[in-house]
């Protein structure tokens, strides 16, 4: 598993419509203090070249807004008089320059309805609304690369392009949130609130990472939806890509670790390991299962009395009959096609072949059925091999009974809420806390990527002390949840330092299902 960073290209001048998309109200899991039903409405932009990210910015609002309770979507020009008003929160997300907001919107917000504007168009208000508290609003790029939120210093990427400037009138009161520092040093508010309005000077969907300005955004969402919330910082570990090949004494010695510190902790294990053309056995090929590995059972047995937790990481984290993009499990896609191009860089090509609902379940069985053979119990947690499958996948496996969540970051493709997704555009998100997501289950946030030694394709070296100053500013968040992935075949070089690091800066490592009930 290679760590996944959301990177989306557009800038604020980017962005068929799509009907209304509804989740429903989340579960207990990992929910702030319950509001009414009716919950958020997220309002978004369809117009232009890039109208289809407007969705898309929508689906990552609403699923942020799942921490809280339900939400619904709905492209803002379908928006009706009075409608603001049967929900606690709207966020409205302008991603399209000058999309034609609706008058009876502008005169909700303008009335006092509670919103998080986010992007473009407020100057829409500004012209109609004189007295709603702005005076004017231009859009600046100062290739801003830092946002101070609550005395953090989130990064940003100045890729992400140009932002809004919002001028107040004389005599409003108005609340600075969060600071855009210019490269010479100069602030302008990045977010802002004036009544109930509540603005953010663009779409922090937009390149994020793991220090990235979104986790503002994140926490901004308790101060809307959940303001009562103490601060509480939780931490997960997974030990991932486990499965017939693993070493068993490298699987004890750190379960001993980790038991010795009292860190309940997560194991990602796929049951089926192929290498069909002997790459890391001399050119001999290689199939192996967890009932033909007594010695590999018997050390997740070992994990599981030290307080591990069993997942299931796929079936054979591969694709059968060709390399994936190397032809080996644990390396290869296994719901997904890849290839390698001449850059050396991995580029997603789509579904598989015969991808559907039926044939992700039947992935889903036969993974079980390795599992009873080995004599353990199928895990109810799923994480997909590197977070990557179709839309049709994740719906498949989501619903499929039995399964109680994900585990993972997650892809999200164009069209997912008018119920026909496309793979032609896809953004990958994660979560600081546990989101009940657009495919429909609990989702446990993985926020801080794995320990990476050297560069391997696209992805660069990132060791200890990057995932532990990435750790530090998600504190931010009033009550996250801090969680990173470990390969076994790095024994115990830098575990504890991870370990005994997010220790020190206070938090506490949690069990996974304990997430989902508190």
């Amino acid at each position: 598993m290679i760590a996944v960073l959301v990177l989306v290209v557009v800038s604020v001048n980017a962005c068929k419509t799509s009907p209304i998309g509804t989740t429903p109200a989340s579960p207990s899991a990992g929910r702030s203090p319950a509001y009414p039903a009716s919950g958020v409405l997220v309002l978004y932009d369809t117009t232009g070249q890039y109208g289809d990210l407007g969705e898309l910015y929508a689906v990552q609002a609403g699923n942020l807004a799942s921490h809280f309770g339900s939400w619904e979507a709905l492209p803002v020009t379908k928006y009706t008089s009075g409608t603001a008003g049967k929900y606690q929160l709207t966020i409205y997300i302008g991603s399209t320059y000058d999309e034609p907001l609706p008058p009876a919107f502008l005169a909700d917000v303008a009335a006092g309805a509670p919103v998080l504007w986010m992007g473009a168009n407020i100057w829409q208000l500004i012209s109609r609304y004189r007295g709603i508290g702005f005076q004017n609003a231009t859009i600046a790029d100062d290739r801003v690369a830092e946002i101070r939120y609550r005395g953090t210093s989130l990064t940003r990427n100045p890729a992400a392009g140009a932002m809004v400037r919002l001028t107040t009138s004389p005599g409003v009161e108005a609340t600075t949130l969060a600071d855009a520092v210019a490269p010479g040093g100069g602030v302008a508010p990045w977010a802002l609130r004036v009544a109930r309005l509540t603005y953010i000077a663009e779409v922090p969907f937009t390149y994020v990472s793991f220090d990235d300005r979104y986790l503002a955004l994140t926490d901004l969402l308790y101060d809307l939806l959940a303001p009562s919330t103490r601060p509480r910082h939780r931490a997960l570990v997974r030990i991932e890509d486990v499965g017939p090949h693993s070493d068993p004494a490298q699987l004890r010695a750190i379960a001993d670790y980790l038991s010795s510190r009292k860190v309940p902790f997560a194991v990602a294990v796929f049951p089926v390991y192929d290498d069909a053309s002997g790459v890391y056995s001399g050119g001999a090929s290689v199939h192996k299962t967890l009932r033909t590995a007594p010695e590999v059972v018997a050390a997740l047995r070992y994990m599981t009395a030290r307080g591990g937790t069993l997942i299931m990481h796929g079936y054979t984290h591969g694709f059968t009959g060709a390399p994936n993009p190397y032809g080996v499990s644990a390396e290869d896609y296994e719901f997904y096609r890849a290839h390698v191009d001449p850059a050396g860089t991995v580029v997603l090509d789509g579904p598989v072949p015969d991808d559907s609902a039926e044939w992700a379940l039947s992935r889903l069985e036969s993974a079980r059925t390795e599992w009873k053979a080995a004599g353990l119990d199928p895990p109810d947690i799923w994480e997909f091999p590197h977070y990557t499958a179709s839309a049709a996948d994740y719906r498949a496996i989501s619903s499929a009974p039995g399964i109680r969540a994900r585990f993972e970051q997650v892809l999200y493709f164009s069209g997912i809420l008018s119920g026909t997704p496309r793979s032609a555009r896809s953004v990958s998100q994660y979560f600081p806390y546990v989101v009940k997501d657009a495919y429909g289950t609990p989702v446990l946030p993985e926020t801080l990527g794995n320990v990476a030694t050297q560069r391997f394709n696209q992805h660069g070296v990132r060791l200890p002390a990057d995932l532990l100053a990435s750790a530090r500013r998600q504190l931010v968040v009033r009550d996250n949840v801090a969680a990173f992935f470990y390969h076994p075949f790095l024994a115990l070089e830098y575990l504890p330092t991870l370990i005994e690091g997010l220790q020190s800066m206070g938090y506490t490592f949690a069990a996974p299902h304990s997430l989902l009930d508190s």
